[in-house]
């Protein structure tokens, strides 16, 4: 039974029934029912604390007044909010907070304490100036070691608020209250300043803060915001909904909005990484190649400390117009594909989308490649995330998108997260599990590094790289065998289980593995009784929910695990209902909308196979094309269109918002096959190392730039708005794709505002979307308008009074049976394994304060200033076997390349593993990696290759 289905509570307020909901407290009845009562303390979303009393009222029979934040209403009881006794004590708690405070309006121009003081008329000067500890306070300043925020503990009324918000909110236990009496302050761990303390600046504290105490360090606090635009974070795929704070055309600060994925909640990246779109570097004028300018690889790491040097990449380039410019993109396209009239994969052009931008942007963008070039060699960076999560997806149960939201580890009892760091990954994804764990749920953690939430798992597995199907199939055969399957729901909603659980039973009888957990355990490196328990508790929990990420996804098995946490949810029966489910957590902030909208070689939008007649029937009517324009046969993917590159096949490439010279595997390999296209096109906000590559660059608009959708890693569809103007001559991608259609002799007419806009029924933008929607069921029942009022709404929405749908698979699947096939797998070898020449295995990935290949993070002060150099992360142990220092330079090698890295101490990895982040181009990961494919997903084994350390100085390195 639900809160709403419980009787109601009567009681009176200010002298008129009122009648309280089970659980709400008399603030918040009177917040309902538009009865202010002043409140310091307490904040909606934060455990009450009851502290400040400001909020006191006067409960009718009862000596003292009470907290309204923390009193319930009884039955019958009478609550006055407006006696001259309860007036008179809430402006002495106000009065008394003065005087222990500076003028709070200083550092926050809507201070609480200032706004209430005011409201109340409170006395500032009716006690005695501030006490010794205030005064002390005083003198010492602020902490300005933190580079994102600024602490000022003499405006601290102890509130709690911070503390509450970094414990409770986002589970990170940094702020606590130390000393005792009138000496008692705020602390960060043991008494560290900010800026030394473990603090991950999220900047909730900030947010909580109601008297600018805690602040950010740019002043913005001090300031009041010209506008305010509700719009999207552009990172990770969470889908964080945010507010741009505006002053002019330039973003001042962000704070956090009630979004479905976050309800407030921000990152550090999202609340304080916004500035790289103010960066000089941005590109501002479209950009040709002279004529007299080779393409150079080598130019991108021949900087000061490895750093590309600009200034003589840019020195290759001269400005032009636009209509030059976009008519130098098309003419160098149509040269390539008319020379070469195929079409299909032998076609010699290809393009890669972005999972950066726009639903819009992307669904155009792969219309553009099919329409104008005949070929489906269209790809993005899915490719090299989660493409293997979504063939496994796609084969056993009809779907490449999650089951369950993510936030729906709030119903689940027991959480089992492989393969992924969503501390560092999806911050405010993680903020959801803690909060879980404290609930009571079980966490497992299964990932060959000891990451951050090790520390709130009820167990971690600390498996061996690359051996996830020895340990996954090992937990089937505990629930196999001991009889702890749902037999009900494998008759109901499966398939092929008696192939499956035969493979698994009885492999050595076939030639094949033996899967007990005493066979697996050497090779996964957990023992057989830690296998057999968490096996257990995942099939006997009342719900079970399995979150991914990349270190499942990025091996050449990367599909077979998949399948193996596919068949764990469904011998199980632990999906299609609350806190159970499948959920591969999407790394970029749009891979999810991306995909849907048709921006992968095999699928046209919806995921509809490109062998499928009728789609492709549907898409050409849809388009103007003539029948049998589209081709039957599938594209090239990201890692074989460079290839292709390479070997001269494809000529010609348009690419948007990608950086594949920093994000492809064996770097090197591709920088040279860029380099060999007869005719690049890219368009991008900065000259990334892959636009120094290209023969025509076009300045694009970064996100809070232009208006359009994106979908999260919940299915949930969400709009960003502009909000500040682009820089010179800055274009939105839609605009230009729109153009080079055009040029390229497509008879669009959307209409598409150069400048971004299109928050209107009737927009350029709101013309793509519905296009888009009519080849989409999954969304056909979301209009543009609907979005517009809305904001967000999951999908699938099949009608237009559809309300969205969080959880799905209740029933059925999407296969065509509608029932989940099991898929059993084998073992199978990492691509490359360590030797005595290369003796560590590298796994890469991000860091919390960097993201993907760091053109944006990079140029954010506050992110660059956290994290400003490369690191390779190793076992204490490790480091002082191979002679090294922390701190120190290090050369790490591999069989592609090499890099100059400084080494950072990390007891968390393996003493045979290293750890590298992807985002430094002067110590680029990918030149180390191996481009080995999983011949399913046509990912590369990015997570694991094998490499030797030595101690090494870089010329010029400090």
């Amino acid at each position: 039974m639900s809160a709403s289905d419980l009787p109601l509570i009567d009681f009176t307020l200010n002298g008129t029934p009122a009648q309280a909901l089970p659980g709400e407290s008399v603030w918040q009845v009177a917040q309902r029912l538009g009865v202010a009562i002043p409140h310091l303390c307490h904040q909606p979303g934060l455990p009450t604390a009851g502290n400040c009393r400001a909020c006191v009222v006067e409960v009718e029979g009862e000596r003292v007044l009470a907290p309204s934040c923390c009193r319930f209403p009884r039955a019958g009881m009478a609550v006055r909010t407006d006696t001259p006794r309860v007036q008179r004590a809430q402006r002495t708690v106000l009065e008394l907070l003065q005087a222990d405070a500076p003028d709070t309006r200083r550092l926050k121009h809507d201070s609480e304490l200032a706004r209430w003081a005011e409201r109340l008329h409170a006395d500032g000067q009716r006690f005695p100036a501030r006490g010794p500890s205030q005064r002390q306070r005083a003198a010492q300043g602020p902490d300005t070691s933190h580079p994102a925020m600024t602490v000022s503990l003499d405006a601290c009324i102890q509130c709690t608020r911070c503390i509450r918000a970094c414990r409770d909110v986002q589970g990170n236990d940094v702020l606590g209250l130390s000393l005792r009496g009138a000496q008692a302050q705020v602390v960060f761990d043991q008494g560290d300043p900010m800026g030394q303390s473990t603090c991950v600046a999220c900047g909730e504290c900030v947010q909580a803060c109601p008297t600018g105490a805690i602040a950010p360090a740019n002043g913005a606090y001090t300031r009041v915001a010209e506008r305010q635009v509700d719009s999207v974070c552009p990172y990770c795929g969470v889908g964080c909904q945010l507010t741009y704070h505006v002053q002019g055309e330039r973003i001042d600060r962000v704070e956090g909005r009630a979004g479905p994925a976050n309800d407030g909640r921000l990152c550090v990246k999202g609340r304080f990484g916004f500035d790289y779109i103010h960066h000089p570097d941005r590109l501002t004028v479209p950009l040709v190649r002279r004529a007299d300018a080779p393409k150079n690889p080598a130019l991108l790491t021949q900087g000061p400390g490895g750093r590309t040097d600009m200034a003589a990449v840019r020195a290759q380039f001269r400005e032009a117009t636009w209509d030059e410019a976009l008519a130098l993109a098309a003419e160098g396209l149509m040269r390539v594909r008319d020379a070469q009239p195929a079409k299909g994969r032998g076609a010699a052009v290809a393009g890669f989308g972005s999972a950066k931008g726009t639903n819009e942007e992307a669904y155009l963008f792969q219309k553009l490649i099919r329409s104008a070039f005949h070929t489906h060699n269209v790809d993005h960076c899915t490719r090299l995330c989660h493409a293997s999560s979504v063939a496994a997806l796609m084969e056993g149960i009809g779907s490449g998108a999650v089951s369950n939201p993510l936030r729906d580890v709030a119903h689940a009892e027991f959480i089992f997260l492989i393969g992924a760091n969503p501390a560092v990954n999806h911050p405010v994804g993680a903020s959801w599990i803690k909060n879980a764990v404290k609930r009571g749920a079980r966490l497992v953690l299964a990932d060959p590094r000891r990451t951050e939430l090790a520390r709130h798992a009820w167990r971690t597995l600390t498996f061996q790289p690359g051996s996830d199907v020895a340990l996954l199939n090992a937990m089937l055969y505990v629930i196999l065998s001991e009889g702890l399957t749902d037999d009900a729901f494998i008759a109901e909603r499966t398939q092929d289980y008696a192939r499956l659980r035969d493979h698994i039973l009885n492999g050595p009888e076939h030639g094949g593995e033996d899967w007990r957990p005493e066979a697996m355990a050497p090779i996964c490196g957990i023992d057989a009784e830690t296998i057999r328990e968490v096996a257990r508790a995942y099939a006997t929990a009342p719900s079970s929910m399995i979150l991914w990420g990349m270190g499942v996804s990025q091996h050449t098995h990367g599909t077979d695990n998949a399948r193996c946490l596919i068949a764990l949810a469904m011998v199980t029966g632990q999906i299609g209902r609350p806190g159970t489910g499948l959920h591969p957590l999407r790394g970029q902030n749009n891979v999810q909308g991306a995909s849907d909208a048709g921006l992968i070689p095999m699928v046209l939008p919806d995921y509809q196979g490109v062998a499928n007649a009728s789609a492709r029937e549907q898409a050409e009517r849809l388009w103007g094309l003539p029948p049998g324009a589209l081709d039957v046969q599938p594209g090239l993917t990201v890692v074989e269109i460079i290839d292709a590159a390479y070997d001269g096949q494809i000529r010609a490439m348009l690419i948007q918002g990608e950086n594949p010279a920093m994000s492809d595997p064996d770097a090197t390999h591709a920088r040279e096959a860029l380099a060999r296209l007869e005719h690049l096109v890219v368009q991008d906000i900065f000259l990334t190392e892959t636009a120094a590559l290209a023969d025509v660059v076009l300045p694009a608009t970064a996100w809070p730039e232009k208006t359009g959708t994106v979908t999260n890693t919940d299915r949930t569809v969400q709009l960003g708005r502009k909000a500040v103007a682009a820089p010179g001559q800055a274009r939105a991608d839609a605009w230009i794709t729109e153009q080079l259609a055009q040029r390229l002799g497509l008879p669009w007419a959307y209409g598409i505002a150069a400048d971004g806009s299109g928050a209107e029924p009737d927009s350029g933008i709101g013309r793509v979307y519905e296009e888009m929607r009519a080849l989409m069921p999954s969304i056909a029942g979301l209009s543009w308008r609907r979005l517009l009022q809305a904001g967000a709404v999951t999908h699938p929405v099949r009608s237009e009074d559809d309300p969205g749908q969080p959880i799905v698979f209740m029933d059925r699947f999407s296969t065509p049976s509608g029932k989940a096939r099991l898929v059993p797998v084998g073992l199978r070898e990492p691509a490359e394994r360590p030797d005595a020449e290369y003796p560590l295995v590298l796994v890469t990935g991000r860091q919390l304060e960097h993201w993907h290949t760091g053109s944006m993070t990079r140029r954010s002060d506050v992110l660059d200033a956290l994290e400003p150099a490369p690191t390779v992360s190793l076992h204490p142990a490790t480091i002082e076997r191979l002679g090294l220092q922390p701190g120190a330079w290090a050369r790490i090698t591999s069989r592609r390349g090499e890099a100059h890295v400084r080494v950072r101490a990390d007891e968390g990895i393996q003493p045979h593993v290293a750890f590298m982040p992807f985002a430094y181009v002067e110590a680029a990961a990918n030149l180390l990696t191996i481009a080995a494919l999983d011949p399913v997903g046509k990912i590369a084994e990015v997570k694991y290759c094998a490499v030797r350390i030595a101690a090494h100085a870089p010329a010029g390195a400090a």
